[in-house]
């Protein structure tokens, strides 16, 4: 039996986003021991919340961390002992400063106790980066250095991590959300059917409450104004608010909150469920012509199922991401005014039927590029397992497995 932990993912949180990258990711890991014949238990380090786990099955466990925990660093390292390699995805795009130093600080902590932990570290594909701080720079660099395997999901971070010195071997792949499955049942419509994702972030202006993301146009100004002009379209389409961030007990995020907002404005537009899965929000959007949204992990759901999808971006992720794949759809709200904005994604409806074709060969080649970091985990997998097996100490006694994973770089 081999222990694989997973740290910065998530089985119970609010943005269904984080929730999709641990859902596929434990679909990786057990294709990857059907294909090898490798038993896998697969232990996921989380913080509690109040919505019940979407993931489950006698291969996963969860461990809770909390601020008692933290404070008790040997005790951390004694939990990620209990694990024979462990997967780090950074929570997707969170080891980086952009979010601020308190989110980047804690994650170092942690990714320095996985370390003094002396097992074997895999970066899944992550965005890495920026890290504008000369602070950060250097324990990124010295991070990313000592991991067994890096992956990035777009060329951006990975060019990125080229500039902070990084020379080792990085695979650049693709968000593993590809391959998130689909789960339950999708609506059917009768007439044209539009998503749209509204970012309850980007409504209340970011963490800050000051447009913290420097949009050029006002987001609520413009997502109401788009509203207005897709319910105006002559083929008077179903048009769905689509939240895929649900959390009450942090309404300055809540999409749900915001989609009910709007709809008291437009009582003619239709706002999804609340979600309990990653999977289900999935099947709901696959089941829609067209979907735009300010949320990465929503698009991404619209795209890996074929949908045309214009994604409404507030940072360089989905351009990262996207634009890698030879998508080149996204709209950025840094630099297109309110006008742009809603005659692009107007626009984008209207030749839905290209941008599907245009999806369609750019999942491919994602799905591709995910094929190298799958091949490479399960030969890391494989390696751990065998080492283990017979015995070789090399990744397994503290000391020496510390050597072996510096003498990689």
């Amino acid at each position: 039996m081999l222990k694989v932990g997973m740290l910065f993912y998530a089985t119970n949180s609010d943005n269904l986003g984080v929730g999709a990258l641990t859902v596929s990711q434990i679909e990786i890991l057990r294709g990857i021991s059907r294909a090898t014949g490798i038993e896998i238990a697969i232990t996921v380090f989380d913080w509690e919340g109040a919505r019940a786990p979407y993931v489950g099955g006698a291969d996963v466990s969860v461990v809770y961390l909390n601020g008692q925990v933290m404070k008790n660093p040997r005790r951390v390292i004694s939990m990620f002992r209990t694990c024979d390699v462990v997967l780090d995805i950074g929570a997707g795009d969170s080891f980086a400063d952009v979010y601020g130093a308190a989110r980047l600080n804690r994650m170092i902590y942690l990714k320095y106790l996985l370390y003094l932990s002396r097992r074997p570290v895999v970066l899944a594909p992550q965005t890495f980066g920026p890290f504008k701080s000369w602070l950060a720079r250097p324990f990124a660099r010295d991070l990313i250095k000592r991991a067994m395997l890096v992956a990035t999901r777009d060329d951006e971070s990975t060019r990125r991590l080229r500039a902070l010195g990084v020379t080792r071997p990085v695979i650049t792949a693709s968000d593993v959300a590809l391959c998130l499955p689909a789960e339950g049942r999708a609506p059917t419509w009768s007439r044209p059917s539009i998503g749209l994702n509204v970012s309850g972030l980007l409504m209340g202006g970011g963490y800050t409450g000051q447009n913290q993301f420097q949009l050029k146009a006002d987001y609520a100004a413009t997502v109401r104004d788009l509203i207005g002009a897709l319910l105006a379209l002559p083929d008077r389409p179903d048009v769905v608010l689509v939240p895929h961030v649900i959390s009450p007990s942090a309404p300055a995020e809540d999409d749900m909150a915001a989609a009910l907002a709007l709809q008291a404005q437009f009582p003619d537009v239709t706002v999804a469920p609340s979600f309990a899965t990653p999977g289900s929000a999935k099947a709901y959007i696959a089941s829609l012509d067209f979907f735009a949204g300010a949320r990465m992990h929503a698009c991404i759901a619209a795209f890996s199922s074929d949908v045309a999808v214009v994604p409404m971006a507030y940072s360089g992720k989905f351009e990262g991401l996207f634009g890698a794949l030879g998508y080149d759809a996204t709209l950025d709200c840094r630099v297109l005014g309110q006008g742009d904005l809603v005659r692009s994604v107007v626009n984008g409806y209207h030749n839905r039927k290209a941008l599907a074709r245009q999806v369609r060969i750019a999942r491919l080649v994602g799905v591709d590029r995910l094929r190298e970091y799958v091949d490479a985990l399960a030969r890391v997998i494989s390696e751990v397992a065998l080492r283990k097996r017979t015995g070789d100490q090399a990744l397994v006694a503290a000391g020496h497995r510390w050597r072996a994973m510096d003498e990689r770089l």
